[in-house]
């Protein structure tokens, strides 16, 4: 027994000796007795106290004496050594208040849950702290607030005004002197094999993937690598699932259970954290402006001569420097030159060889981009060296393409960036095996009707190639910082689109990073063959913006990327659209053209003409006819797009992102005639029954109705968009004369389309019969329309909407639909008198009975 663990134990036996001894009925003479005793516990509390103290303030060992022969070390950022199966950290002082990135992704998971290794699981800036009594703190760091000037005052108010959250307190159990360079000694074993947030799943992830209590007994550390910039940490992590309840009902529930856990009770998954040590003097911030699509950060300001916060924004990039000073004179002179690190990516050795050199083709398409910033061989592909141990694919320090054996169409492209200034550290690009699937239902439905490569159940590696050649382009201009750039296709005029020459030339979109996808709007007569999107003049100029070694002052800087983006803007193929945009019809996912009326119609033409050729094209002896519906319902599905994108139109507002010293309104309304132009397209292509989509050949193979409910779905969906209330809001609050499409005209237009029959005496079938009753309904809804929800994006922010809620009561939309339906009512008495047939005389006589009840309802 140590003498700490005896005095505590001698203070104790006496404290509850005298305590027993003090409840016996006492004689007067023992009080002497008593006061000795007190005395004696006194003695011994203050002894205990006072080795308790002695033992905080007790120096740590010396290296050499802590560790034995046992140890194993390595040597990096943070030196890791393990002993007699615990891990130990040697924190050298330099690394105290370095700011250090924690990027945790899986490395292997349970299957079933749509997560898989390589994912992102969490990211945290840490930074190492001193403590107090021999210890060391470990903080996590969240910037929201900042102050550039240390020596300044309101330094020191913002710093108490974010005060960062200790995740960890360790006890320094050795101190290293003998090199030059002091360093604590730390054990971690328990602190990296438990839950903690920053290095493991969030209460968020846990709940989508029921998960519960951490089993700290069926996990562990599987091993810890360091190098010289980062640490890596690879974890086993069990968890107990979410109790599975019993109900007689179903009930609502959040998230879905891995089925290994269902069957076993616990889910175990590996984990890798990166510790990644973050530059000393962060790399430049480069302003964001909302002219050009860059992905950013953004963080309260306060400055000492400042009268308000300023909210500072910047753009996401990698950092590409001259490799000397020589280097830098020359590329100010316009020669282009490599940068001191490259840009490289990696293709995951998991990758089915055959897909593996498209990949890397796609990140190689992007030198051409560079080139325009002034960089030649800024960014490559390359293989991953298999036979070399020393890498992993889940070291921060290499960017990687990782392939998921997962039924996900899709692929996506994010970052790791530096929080202090956007500078890009690594990616880890997912790509899922089935979004081969989605390319070829893509390539089928938009390009089959030009391209005979298209028209088979399985296309060849060539053009399946070149699919995710274009595809893998994308996902990598994510990685370098931009975002999607869906105005860039409205650059294009529609007509343009059929010019091959012209085509060949510039592509038919200005961006790959545009949901463009292939060139729908070609017919068979023009002979065009290059129907993918390229890299594109936007692309090359966002990264010239982006990535130019402006060697200016940071406000010279400024004032350089404005004018360059000022110029710019005479270009309207230069322009960015942001994704988000409720109202800018030009701004559109899976759209082409300056004019989404003229593209869609060629786009229909080209699906009436593989309609009729989808049965041979995904003919398989033997089959069922899965295969069919699938690609029918994709038809279907870009018939519904070509409907989205003219509704679009329609009380639509023109957000061309301006500053001071630019000319022009910031935002304009979409011209009545072309609103006007959007009606009769619904009513042509729409609300004129499109008979075509009922190849009843396709439709009596895949399912047991002929059509009539999914004609009337696409309608009531048109419809319900076309009555939206935040639509109804524009329309009122732009349409203020003659001049503009007022919300009249909408309800005008479309009456023209829809009721024509009552005009005429025509027999109504059943598919108009149907829209017309849905018509109806959804203009008595407007008589009590409560409240909508209207959208706008604020002019210089990155993402997010501003939102103001309207009672559409007290606006002029329940009188607008009330006149309308007053007008329909009279137009219903006439036609009852000259209907052709009973079955069209009914439904006009039930139509205005719901009228009249609607007006009138007592």
């Amino acid at each position: 027994m140590n003498l700490r663990r005896f005095l505590l134990f001698t203070f104790l036996t006496l404290f509850f000796f005298n305590h027993a001894f003090a409840q016996k009925k006492r004689k007067p003479e023992d009080k002497k007795e008593d006061t000795k005793m007190d005395k004696v516990v006194e003695e011994v509390a203050t002894a205990v106290k006072d080795k308790l103290k002695d033992d905080r303030r007790k120096d740590p060992k010396s290296f050499k004496d802590f560790f034995d022969d046992n140890v194993v070390s390595q040597k990096g950022m943070i030196s890791v050594h393990k002993m007699n199966e615990k891990w130990y950290f040697e924190i050298p002082d330099t690394l105290i208040g370095r700011d250090i990135m924690a990027v945790t992704r899986y490395s292997k998971t349970a299957a079933g849950g749509g997560i898989f290794g390589g994912e992102e699981v969490n990211r945290q800036m840490i930074r190492w702290e001193k403590g107090i009594d021999n210890n060391l703190l470990l903080r996590s760091v969240t910037i929201v607030v900042s102050s550039p000037d240390s020596t300044k005052p309101i330094y020191q108010a913002v710093r108490n005004s974010s005060s960062d959250p200790i995740i960890g307190v360790f006890d320094i159990k050795a101190v290293k002197k003998d090199t030059g360079q002091k360093a604590s000694v730390i054990e971690v074993s328990d602190f990296f094999n438990s839950d903690n947030q920053v290095f493991s799943l969030s209460s968020v992830s846990k709940q989508l993937l029921k998960l519960a209590a951490f089993k700290k007994e069926a996990s562990f550390i599987q091993k810890m690598s360091t190098f010289p910039i980062n640490t890596e940490i690879r974890t086993v992590k069990t968890f107990a699932i979410t109790p599975q309840l019993l109900s007689p009902i179903p009930t609502p529930s959040i998230g879905q259970y891995l089925p290994p856990g269902l069957d076993a009770g616990v889910v175990t998954m590996e984990m890798n954290t990166s510790l990644i040590l973050l530059p000393k003097m962060p790399m430049r911030k480069r302003i964001f402006d909302s002219r050009v699509g860059y992905f950013a950060n953004q963080y309260a300001i306060f400055g000492e001569e400042s009268q308000r916060s300023d909210l500072e924004v910047f753009a996401v990039r990698w950092r590409l420097e001259p490799r000397n000073a020589e280097d830098a004179k020359r590329q100010k002179q316009g020669e282009l030159i490599e940068p001191k690190n490259p840009i490289v990516y990696y293709i995951d050795p998991a990758t089915p060889e055959k897909w593996r050199k498209y990949l890397k083709a796609g990140v190689d398409d992007w030198q051409v981009a560079f080139e325009e910033a002034g960089w030649k061989n800024a960014i490559r592909g390359e293989y991953w060296p298999e036979n070399d141990t020393t890498m992993s694919l889940e070291d921060a320090r290499f960017s990687v393409i990782r392939y998921f054996a997962a039924d996900i169409q899709n692929a996506y492209g994010p970052n790791v960036h530096d929080p202090r200034s956007g500078e890009i550290l690594e990616s880890h690009i997912g790509w899922y095996h089935n979004v081969m699937r989605l390319l070829r239902n893509w390539y089928i439905i938009q390009a089959g009707a030009v391209d005979p490569n298209a028209r088979k159940r399985k296309f060849d590696d060539e053009l399946m190639g070149q699919l995710v050649r274009f595809v893998s382009s994308h996902e990598i201009g994510h990685t370098l910082g931009l975002r999607h750039n869906m105005g860039a296709s409205a650059a294009t005029p529609v007509e343009k689109l059929r010019d091959k020459a012209w085509v060949e030339e510039h592509g038919h979109t200005a961006s790959i990073m545009d949901y463009a996808r292939f060139n729908y709007v070609a017919q068979p007569e023009d002979s065009i063959t290059n129907l993918f999107p390229r890299i594109g003049d936007y692309d090359k100029w966002a990264i010239k913006w982006g990535y130019s070694n402006l060697q200016d002052s940071p406000a010279a800087e400024k004032a350089r990327l404005n004018a360059w983006t000022i110029y710019a803007y005479e270009n309207p193929r230069l322009h960015f659209g942001t994704e988000i945009s409720p109202y800018d019809p030009r701004y559109q996912t899976e759209d082409l053209g300056d004019n989404a009326m003229k593209a869609s119609e060629y786009g229909i033409k080209n699906l009436q003409r593989i309609l009729p050729n989808l049965i041979e094209w995904s003919r398989e002896d033997g089959e069922s006819y899965k295969e069919l519906d699938e690609i029918y319902q994709n038809v279907i599905a870009q018939y519904r797009r070509y409907l989205g994108h003219t509704i679009k139109n329609i009380g639509g507002i023109y957000d061309t992102p301006a500053t001071y010293d630019m000319e022009g309104p910031a935002f304009v309304t979409v011209p009545k005639s072309i609103q006007k132009e959007a009606v009769t397209f619904l009513n042509n292509q729409l609300f004129k029954t499109p008979v075509w989509l009922l190849e009843q050949d396709i439709l009596n193979k895949i399912k047991p109705e002929t059509g009539v409910e999914a004609i009337k779905s696409l309608q009531e969906y048109a419809l319900t968009s076309l009555f939206a209330g935040d639509r109804a809001v524009r329309l009122m609050e732009t349409g203020l004369s003659s001049k503009y499409f007022t919300l009249d005209d909408l309800f005008t237009e479309l009456e023209s389309g829809i009721w024509s029959e009552t005009k005429s005496a025509k027999c109504i079938d059943l598919y108009r019969r149907n829209l017309q009753k849905v018509y109806t309904e959804k203009l008595i809804d407007l008589l009590k329309p409560g409240r909508a929800s209207v959208q706008s994006v604020p002019v210089g922010i990155t993402y997010g909407f501003s939102t103001k809620m309207v009672e559409l009561e007290k606006t002029d939309l329940p009188s607008v639909a009330r006149a309308h339906l007053e007008g329909l009512k009279t137009t219903l008495q006439a036609a009852i008198l000259k209907a052709p047939d009973k079955i069209t005389k009914y439904h006009l006589q039930d139509v205005l009975q719901r009228i009249k009840f609607a007006l009138d309802p007592r």
